[in-house]
C-alpha cells in the first residue's frame, strides 16, 4: 500500500500537483519559553505527528492573550525551536486585538505582541506574533523536477469548489521537507478547501 501511495504522489508531483493543508492557529516555543510555560525542566511531549518530517503536535496547549480578547488550549508544535512564534490567522488578530505583518516563518523581527499564559507561568512577548505567508514545502528533488529554486514566488490554483488562485506564493526547498501548500484558516474558508484538496503550481 505504501508504494501504491508514493508511486501516485510521485505523479501527482510531476503533474505539477502540490497537497494543500490547512494551517490552525498555534505556537512554536524556544526551549527556554517552554520551561517558563510548563515549569523548570518541562520539555514538548508528542502527542501526534505532523505530515513534515520530525514535526510534531505537542501534549501542551497554552493560552493565547490579546487586548480584545484570549484564544484558550492553543496548539503548540513541536520540537522547541531557537524562538518563540505564534501564527494567526488575520480573523484571530481581529479578535484578539493584535496587530501582524503577513511574514515568512522564522521571520519575526519588528512582529506582533502577545501574551502567552501556560500552567506554571506567563510569558509577555513583545515580537513574534505573524500571519504565516502562504507557502510550499518542495523536496530538493522535485524542485529540479519541477524546475523550482528556493524563495522564488509562483501562484497555484486550488482545485477545490471554489476555485481560487492564490499569487506570489512562496516555494520552501529543502531536503528535510515534504511536499505539501499550507494556508491558514481564513484562505481554506475563502477557497473552501475541505479535506483531501490539490493545488496545481503555475508561473
Amino acid at each position: 500500500m505504501e508504494q501504491i501511495v508514493s508511486a501516485v504522489m510521485d505523479a501527482v508531483h510531476r503533474a505539477g500537483l502540490v497537497e494543500v493543508e490547512v494551517s490552525a492557529r498555534h505556537v512554536h516555543l524556544s526551549q527556554a519559553d517552554v520551561e517558563v510555560l510548563f515549569g523548570p525542566g518541562a520539555r514538548l511531549e508528542p502527542k501526534r505527528p505532523l505530515s513534515q518530517p520530525g514535526q510534531f503536535l505537542s501534549e501542551q496547549r497554552v493560552t493565547l492573550v490579546g487586548p480584545k480578547g484570549r484564544k484558550e488550549r492553543v496548539a503548540v508544535l513541536g520540537p522547541a525551536r531557537k524562538a518563540t512564534q505564534v501564527e494567526l490567522s488575520k480573523s484571530d488578530c481581529m479578535e484578539l486585538g493584535v496587530k501582524a505583518p503577513v511574514r515568512e516563518s522564522g521571520d519575526v523581527a519588528g512582529s506582533g505582541a502577545i501574551t502567552i499564559e501556560g500552567p506554571c507561568g506567563t510569558l509577555e512577548l513583545k515580537e513574534g506574533v505573524i500571519i504565516a505567508h502562504n507557502h510550499i514545502h518542495v523536496t530538493a528533488p522535485d524542485s529540479k523536477l519541477l524546475d523550482l529554486k528556493d524563495k522564488q514566488r509562483v501562484s497555484v490554483a486550488v482545485m477545490s469548489e471554489r476555485p481560487v488562485i492564490f499569487q506570489d506564493v512562496i516555494i520552501r526547498v529543502s531536503t528535510e521537507f515534504s511536499c505539501k501548500m499550507h494556508i491558514d484558516v481564513d484562505e481554506a474558508n475563502a477557497a473552501l478547501v475541505s479535506g483531501f484538496t490539490l493545488g496545481k503550481i503555475i508561473r
